[in-house]
């Protein structure tokens, strides 16, 4: 083994209280990229506890405690829904779209009449999907940020077809004909097979989603490489630790994650909802640094999005 390789499997992070001899000992026993935030849930739970000395026994308190949590939550949501589908009442995913649209410059050209006549029909279609129950609408600029894309549609329906029936009423109003769509993302919803190890009473119901409740949204799509799918469960979990770890140190950012395998290029598109961009930046740099980056074979596009009405988002684009 060479030194640097010693040196990796020997580091401890800094601890904020004090750690008998043994009880980092069996730290070590750790692998050293889930190592940081095990400790640091061992410390959380210890600073819950009033306990000012991590010893062998708080580590093992510790995660019994923390983990014996996890797996107990996630026996009753596997039980629950297998309570609903025995009673024909299956948990039903919702289909998510992305939509990116770009105006070509000709239509600023247009006489005025013109141009407003084609905005009070265009913003009237998407008016009636928005009061429709069959579908969430959420509209978003881009103008001034990207140069490929300057509005976005976030359309989440338990109907495939309902994207279909609005984008064709879309292209035959008389503004539609001048939109190219530039992007376009499909996923849809379903349960994470990760457990939160660190923050076991979290509840995340990602078969449903309710968008909308800051400023800013990021999305991208992203594949994995084929060696992530060819880890043991037990070693992806471990290495999502560290993930879920540095996510929850960011709780203005809220993140949507949704799957596309088999229905569209990509494996998953996430969209991260905040008020505090910056949040979203060192959330990202952070992640850059963990293990699981090492599995990520593309990440791109970014798309940096503001929240707008549906005439806001329709005017910011200079008409």
């Amino acid at each position: 083994m060479s030194v640097d390789d010693k040196e990796l499997e020997d580091f401890m992070p800094a601890l904020e209280l004090d750690w008998t001899d043994s009880a980092q000992d069996r730290m070590k026993n750790v692998p050293f990229f889930v190592r940081k935030s095990v400790v640091r849930g061992i410390e959380q739970f210890a600073k819950d506890k009033g306990i000012a000395i991590v010893d062998d026994e708080v580590v093992s308190r510790a995660r019994q405690e923390r983990e014996g949590a996890a797996v107990q939550e996630s026996r009753r949501k596997k039980a629950e829904e297998q309570k609903k589908a025995e009673e024909g009442k299956a948990v039903k995913r919702q289909f998510v779209n992305f939509t990116f649209f770009k105006l070509d410059p000709a239509f600023r050209r247009l006489p005025k009449d013109e141009i407003e006549a084609a905005k009070k029909e265009f913003l009237d279609v998407l008016e009636e999907f928005d009061a429709n129950d069959e579908m969430i609408l959420l509209s978003y600029s881009m103008v001034g940020i990207r140069a490929d894309a300057e509005i976005m549609l976030w359309r989440i329906s338990y109907e495939l077809e309902a994207f279909q029936r609005m984008s064709t009423r879309l292209n035959r109003t008389r503004m539609g004909q001048f939109l190219t769509t530039t992007y376009s993302y499909l996923s849809q919803t379903k349960r994470s097979m990760y457990q939160d190890m660190f923050n076991p009473e979290h509840e995340e119901d990602r078969t449903h989603i309710i968008p909308g409740k800051a400023k800013y949204l990021f999305i991208y799509p992203f594949v994995k490489k084929r060696e992530w799918y060819l880890l043991t469960q037990f070693t992806r979990q471990g290495i999502m630790d560290e993930h879920i770890y540095v996510g929850n140190k960011y709780p203005s950012v809220k993140l949507n994650t949704t799957y596309s395998f088999g229905i569209d290029d990509h494996e998953f598109v996430v969209a991260f909802e905040t008020d505090y961009p910056g949040d979203f930046l060192d959330l990202v740099q952070e992640l850059r640094e963990t293990e699981g980056s090492r599995y990520v074979e593309k990440d791109t596009p970014i798309f940096t999005c503001v929240a707008m009405s549906l005439a806001d988002a329709v005017d910011s684009l200079g008409v």
